[in-house]
């Protein structure tokens, strides 16, 4: 199975008046689909885009892992565990909301700030809440979102270039184009695949993709 999921099909949602703009992959929000509730363990795929200034005052979350990957921009994170970092392009933040977490997510910069963020369910509900902010991650280092049973990988691709898919797992085009199959990929884009065997991912250009990987049965 491959089910791609146009950008141009995304809830918009977010509040623009205020400097907030939201593109949701997955039923969010006020938005509500019962046929679009998750895929695997992923719940959530929000693009966010913020002006300078604005951002999500303290709100919570619960058995939910939240993994963060920013696109242009800084976007400034603090939480309740007592974190209060600087997250960049480059940078996986991985914020583990167990039991109970609040968060605040601006962009404190000079600079609009556009950034993924992707909801997974955990294996196990409860625990401690935890952080983890890896600075860098190259691509050919793969993520290991344990808690989740997947793997994420970041797949920077140039023209031509050609980087094994997963069998099973979720794909979304953070920017530039690709092909996957028979299917054209262009920024905002996602595929949802499903007990596949050999497929490629392959660049048209200079191209940026957030590759998961699902181990677990969900």
């Amino acid at each position: 199975m491959i089910s791609v999921r146009r950008a141009a099909d995304r809830y918009r949602g977010g509040d623009p008046a205020a400097g907030i703009e939201s593109f949701h992959a997955f039923s969010f929000g006020h938005f509500y689909d019962p046929d679009n509730l998750r895929f695997g363990p992923v719940l959530a795929c929000n693009e966010e885009r913020l002006a300078p200034g604005a951002g999500f005052d303290e709100h919570p979350h619960s058995h939910t892992e939240i993994v963060t990957w920013v696109v242009e921009g800084e976007l400034t994170h603090l939480d309740s565990t007592g974190r209060a970092t600087v997250v960049r392009p480059g940078d996986v933040q991985h914020l583990s909301a167990a039991d109970g977490v609040r968060h605040v997510e601006r962009n404190a910069g000079p600079d609009p700030l556009v950034f993924v963020q992707m909801w997974l369910a955990p294996l196990t509900p409860g625990g401690d809440p935890a952080y983890e902010l890896v600075r860098g991650i190259a691509d050919t280092t793969p993520y290991d979102l344990a808690a989740a049973g997947a793997t994420l990988t970041v797949r920077r691709l140039a023209g031509g270039e050609r980087a094994d898919a997963p069998g099973t797992g979720y794909l979304h085009v953070v920017r530039g184009e690709a092909a996957l199959g028979g299917d054209r990929l262009a920024a905002g884009d996602s595929v949802r695949i499903g007990g596949e065997a050999d497929l490629e991912l392959v660049a048209a250009g200079p191209a940026e993709v957030l590759v998961w990987e699902f181990r677990e049965a969900q």
